[in-house]
């Protein structure tokens, strides 16, 4: 079923968060959410490099964002290397880094809507909401249906008030709420707007429930599932997480953290063409 507000423009993965229990393996073959049409993108590599571009990299389990952009600053050589939208260890996927002269225009490039796969676990709810937490309540889900998943995950669409889960890098009075967390302290979190284009339910196996979500940026995936396990009064966490899109750039062209630098290279997208494809006219780029 799958269910969706608008025309936005717009398989079972190995998801052990977006995210892989073999990041060498197969990648998923999500469209492009937001610009479906685009083609690959070459490029002279040492030009982009020196100008700035972006690079597409496909994160594996187990690393985290900052991993990611330590590796491929080593690897190329880069002066400066930033990222586009953190992914959680647990995650794997699309992680949009920019290189040298594109840092600048993270925020240009960082505009579009991101597309997931992700796994909730029904009957288990985690004090992190995702699989890495603690256990702090379980119940049966013998009862739960397809109809009644579809359902609860209809209430999600659209715009939306979310809270974020305590195990974040919001802060409150300048320290993140992680931090907090750890702690043991709970404190009370402002709701943020967030907004749901498009749901589909891919897959359900008791207790398990997989569903693909086009959102916008600053939604979290793990409060969906949490949410989803309070409406249906079984309680949820999430269990895998991959990241198959992020504005115009999909888990297609992503590369994988042992390619040689000399591929890394060539797969580095000009800025000029990075900005065109995240639907950004041109901003007179300089070096």
């Amino acid at each position: 079923m799958i269910l969706d507000i608008e025309n936005l423009k717009g398989a079972r993965t190995t998801a052990g968060n977006p995210d892989i229990d073999n990041p060498q393996g197969a990648r998923t073959t999500a469209g492009n959410p937001v610009n479906p049409q685009v083609e690959r993108t070459g490029g002279a590599p040492q030009e982009a490099l020196s100008h700035g571009g972006v690079l597409v990299m496909d994160k594996p389990q187990g690393w985290t964002s900052h991993d990611v952009v330590a590796h491929v600053k080593r690897k190329l050589k880069a002066r400066k290397v930033g990222h586009l939208g953190t992914l959680d260890p647990l995650a794997t996927g699309v992680l949009v880094l920019v290189i040298n002269g594109a840092t600048k225009y993270s925020s240009q490039l960082d505009t579009g809507a991101k597309e997931y796969l992700t796994v909730a676990r029904l009957g288990e709810e985690t004090d992190t909401y995702d699989s890495e937490g603690k256990v702090i309540a379980t119940s049966d889900v013998s009862a739960v249906t397809g109809d009644a998943v579809n359902s609860a995950l209809s209430t999600f669409m659209g715009r939306i008030e979310q809270v974020p889960p305590m195990y974040s890098a919001i802060k409150s009075s300048g320290t993140p709420l992680y931090k907090l967390a750890r702690k043991g302290l709970t404190v009370e979190r402002q709701a943020r707007q967030i907004e749901v284009y498009s749901l589909e339910v891919t897959r359900v196996e008791l207790p398990e429930v997989e569903f693909r979500v086009l959102c916008s940026r600053g939604t979290y995936v793990r409060s969906i599932c949490h949410d989803l396990g309070k409406l249906l009064g079984t309680g949820a966490h999430m269990a895998e997480l991959r990241r198959t899109a992020s504005g115009g750039f999909s888990s297609e062209e992503a590369a994988l953290p042992g390619l040689s630098a000399e591929e890394l290279s060539r797969r580095v997208v000009p800025l000029e063409d990075a900005l065109r494809r995240a639907g950004v006219a041109s901003l007179g780029v300089k070096a």
